[in-house]
């Protein structure tokens, strides 16, 4: 990884590649760059499994995934299927460990797997990945004082895209955008 010093002494990431042993202050600084890599890269990422402290419930290990890795459950009520869903799980083993040293208290990646077994997304589709579609604080202001206005989803979804310079410039889907005022 590669850093460079500003003038305000302040390290900025320019090589988004992992390796063994870089080194986060936190979990969600670790994730934020697998995500930056994943994103670079062409695709998706989800968090897999953790293991905590008992003591205090610090995060002490976690594993981050491509979105394709390992396959669907079958689910099945009452013996009736509703819908069938395209498979979008391959089965891919990309993944990031990070564990907690406990020494200094940082988090640094054990464990990597760069491969892939499915083709990337294109650069033009990127934000449109689960992982990178992300609504600002901004966003949300705006998105709340148009709702508080009584304009409807549908077209202050459309006013916010136009703002914006297009809805793929937004960064969210109105899917995104009608479970923020659901969950508000």
């Amino acid at each position: 990884m590669e850093e460079t010093n500003k003038n305000n002494d302040q390290n900025v990431i320019t090589d988004y590649t992992p390796e063994l042993g870089i080194e986060f202050d936190s979990e969600q600084e670790a994730y934020n760059f697998y995500n930056e890599y994943g994103r670079n890269c062409g695709f998706s990422i989800r968090k897999d499994w953790c293991n905590k402290r008992k003591i205090d419930d610090v995060v002490t290990s976690r594993q981050f995934v491509c979105c394709k890795q390992g396959f669907r459950d079958e689910w099945d009520r009452d013996g009736q299927k509703t819908h069938d869903r395209a498979e979008t799980r391959t089965g891919c083993q990309a993944h990031m460990k990070i564990r907690l040293d406990k020494k200094n208290e940082k988090y640094y990646i054990h464990s990597l797997e760069l491969g892939h077994n499915h083709a990337p997304h294109v650069s033009q589709c990127a934000h449109m990945m689960p992982s990178q579609r992300r609504i600002s604080q901004a966003q949300a202001l705006e998105i709340n004082l148009v709702n508080d206005s009584g304009i409807k989803l549908k077209d202050s979804y459309e006013f916010m895209g136009r703002q914006a310079g297009g809805r793929d410039v937004l960064g969210y889907t109105k899917q995104d955008h009608k479970n923020y005022l659901h969950s508000k």
